[in-house]
Order: structure tokens, then C-alpha cells, then sequence
């Protein structure tokens, strides 16, 4: 008779104790195992019924149901060996028993209820996992960019991962096209190709962030990378055009700040040493001045006392400043009908010789002296030497 028919008084045969009662739920799975190991040792020659007293209710096992209990536990040995299981430092694992989500392990070895009971999804929650994302995008100002590049992001919740959503990667590649549609949409095309790549892949990435949280994908987006913002090829020659002139404006902007500050600073300097210049300048005549005239002072004075003396003073003294440089004298002597020109040039460069440092008198000089009278005999005046230099 089977367990279930009429008449079988609700005897479970996966209950040792025999009578469940009115109990018709599915068997505790404690109590499948426990019924399983009195069967597995029922099959070595154990009571598998009731108490140890009940010695008329087994039946001895003969050599046959010996092997057979071999082979059964052989091979739950092996069942029961399969349950064990390691995870690694960067993985979890979730359990789960008839699909049902019943406890997540963490590194390290572990043992379950083996297939197909339990079993175990090992989710690596340290990799960095990466979607490229290409799309042609309409901007702001009604233009349309091609835009291309990566976003990077990690499962931080592997629970999440598994049950919440279906495809989470899936789920991921639309959050990014929804994003990159929303934030290029407010934005205008020169911004993004020039200097706006940089807030534009952040607000992308804050977009996607907000998509898959309310999604409960359990993934964290940890960067967004744009790397190629292109016009539509028929005009992008244009657009590459006007990109240069814009560098070679920064360029020649940053050249003519360079030559500006090295041009001004050597102007600054060049202006405040004319200023010393003119400075010192304007104490030197001023100092020149005021002793030149505290010079005519000091010969007014003299001059009142003494005029003719001062008078023919000034005149000898003037007369010797002029004609020490020169080398040619006209010589008008008193009494003599010729006047006399003195080449001392050519006298010096002809018979003129060092002695010690010196130069010795022509012979012509000499004879010169001694037909002109002393100047020490009689007092020279304006009357009676009159120098001249020709030039």
C-alpha cells in the first residue's frame, strides 16, 4: 500500500515516528536528512525502525545489501564533499537554497547543502568593470556632436545585483544613453567640444549614479571618460578649422604676454637710469656752475684791486690753456719783419728722441731760443706777443 492511499492511517515514510497526524505540507528538510541517514544505516545492519529492543523487526544484511550500503555511502560522501566551496578576497558569495536568497559569505572556505539543495553565485566586487558608450546627440543649440568614451563602475551590493534586476548591465548601457541625451541637451556644442568636456563627463556620471539607484542595480559608477566630441563629419573640416583659430589665438596671446614681460621691464629699467643719468647730469652742471661762479667772485675781487694785472693774468692763463694742445705756433716777435711758423710736429717726429722718459730740444728749437729774446727780461703783454693758432 502506498503512504498516501486510503487506509495508510497518514504514515510518511520520510517520518521514522510513523504518524504525522493531519499534517498534509511537505516534509521538514531536518527530518529528510535524518530519515535519510537511518536508511543509509539500515542498509549496514542497523535498526533502522524503531527502538534497539525491536530485534524481530530488522532483518540481518546479507552480502549483497552490504555493498549496496557501500556504494550509497560512497556516494553521499561525495554529494556531501561538493558543498564545499572558497571565495576570495575580492568576491561574496550569496547562497542560495531552491533559489531562494538565504545568507551571503564573505572570504574565506565555506560548506553548503550541495546541488540541488543549495548553491552559490560568486560575484567579484572589487573589479573595476567598464561599458564604452558611442551616440550621435542633438545639443542645445540644435547641433548634432558625435560622442564617444567609457564609464567605468563596480557592484557594491551583490545581493542588488542578482535579484533586483533582471540585466543589470543592460539596465546600465540605457542609464548611460538617457544621460548622455539629458546633459548634452542643455548644453551648447562649442562649450562641449572646447573647455567643457571635463563638466560634461561629471554630470553624465552623476546622471547614471541617480538612474541606477533608483533602479536598485546595486552598481556604483566610479568615473565617466569622453573621449571623442566630433561635428557630423560633413562639417567637422569646418569645426577643426575654428578650433585651430581659437588655439592660435591662445598662442599668440601667450607670445605677446611673453614679450611683454620681458620688453616692459627692460624699458622700466632703461627709463630709471636715464633718470639717474639726467639726475647726476643736472648735479654736475649745477655743481661746475656754482663753482664757476664762485670763481668769478673770488677774480672780481681781485680784479678790483689790481685790474690791468688781472686783466693781462686771465689773458696769459687763457692763452696757455688754449695752445698747450697745439702742435703748430706763429711766432710775432717784436722788432723782427717775418713771422715765424713753428712746425713742431714735424720738428718732434724728425730729430725729437726719448732720453729717459724725456724728450730732448731740437737743434732748431734750440737756435730759436737763443734768437728770442727772454720772456723773463721784459714783461710780456698783449703788446708785444701776439700768439696765434692755425689749425
Amino acid at each position: 500500500m502506498a503512504w498516501n492511499e486510503p487506509g495508510n492511517g497518514g504514515k510518511d515514510p520520510w517520518n521514522s515516528g510513523g504518524n504525522r497526524g493531519n499534517n498534509q505540507g511537505p516534509p521538514d528538510l531536518d527530518e529528510i536528512v535524518k530519515n535519510l541517514q537511518k536508511k543509509f544505516g539500515s542498509l549496514f545492519g542497523g535498526n533502522g525502525g524503531g527502538s534497539g529492543s525491536g530485534r524481530g523487526s530488522s532483518m540481518p544484511a546479507g552480502p549483497g545489501g552490504l555493498g549496496v550500503g557501500l556504494i550509497a555511502g560512497l556516494i553521499l560522501a561525495v554529494w556531501a564533499a561538493t558543498g564545499f566551496y572558497k571565495i576570495e578576497e575580492a568576491e561574496v558569495g550569496v547562497v542560495l537554497r531552491f533559489g531562494e536568497h538565504v545568507d551571503t559569505t564573505q572570504r574565506g572556505l565555506h560548506w553548503h547543502l550541495p546541488v540541488p539543495i543549495e548553491r552559490v553565485e560568486k560575484v567579484n566586487i572589487a573589479e573595476r568593470r567598464q561599458v564604452p558608450f558611442k551616440a550621435t546627440v542633438l545639443t542645445q543649440d540644435e547641433n548634432i556632436i558625435d560622442l564617444q568614451g567609457t564609464l567605468q563602475y563596480q557592484i557594491v551590493d551583490a545581493e542588488k545585483y542578482l535579484f533586483d534586476v533582471r540585466f543589470p548591465e543592460t539596465s546600465l548601457s540605457q542609464a548611460i544613453e538617457s544621460a548622455l541625451r539629458l546633459t548634452v541637451g542643455q548644453s551648447k556644442m562649442d562649450y562641449i567640444i572646447t573647455e567643457g568636456r571635463d563638466e560634461i563627463a561629471y554630470r553624465i556620471k552623476n546622471t547614471v549614479q541617480g538612474i541606477v539607484d533608483q533602479y536598485g542595480t546595486g552598481l556604483s559608477v566610479l568615473e565617466v571618460n569622453i573621449q571623442g566630441v566630433n561635428p557630423p563629419q560633413p562639417v567637422r573640416q569646418a569645426f577643426q578649422d575654428v578650433i585651430q583659430a581659437r588655439e592660435d589665438k591662445e598662442r599668440l596671446i601667450n607670445e605677446a604676454e611673453a614679450y611683454r614681460n620681458e620688453v616692459v621691464p627692460k624699458a622700466r629699467g632703461a627709463a630709471a637710469r636715464l633718470r639717474e643719468e639726467a639726475d647726476a647730469y643736472k648735479q654736475e652742471v649745477v655743481a661746475r656752475a656754482e663753482g664757476e661762479a664762485d670763481r668769478f667772485k673770488k677774480i672780481l675781487k681781485e680784479y678790483k684791486k689790481a685790474p690791468s694785472v688781472t686783466r693781462d693774468r686771465l689773458y696769459i692763463d687763457m692763452m696757455e690753456s688754449v695752445l698747450g694742445n697745439s702742435s703748430k705756433i706763429l711766432l710775432d716777435v717784436e722788432g723782427g719783419n717775418n713771422l715765424l711758423y713753428l712746425p713742431l710736429d714735424k720738428l718732434m717726429q724728425h730729430d725729437g728722441s726719448s732720453i729717459g722718459g724725456k724728450t730732448s730740444m731740437p737743434d732748431s728749437l734750440r737756435q730759436l731760443q737763443q734768437r728770442v729774446p727772454n720772456r723773463a727780461t721784459k714783461p710780456t703783454t698783449r703788446s708785444n706777443l701776439r700768439v696765434r693758432e692755425t689749425r
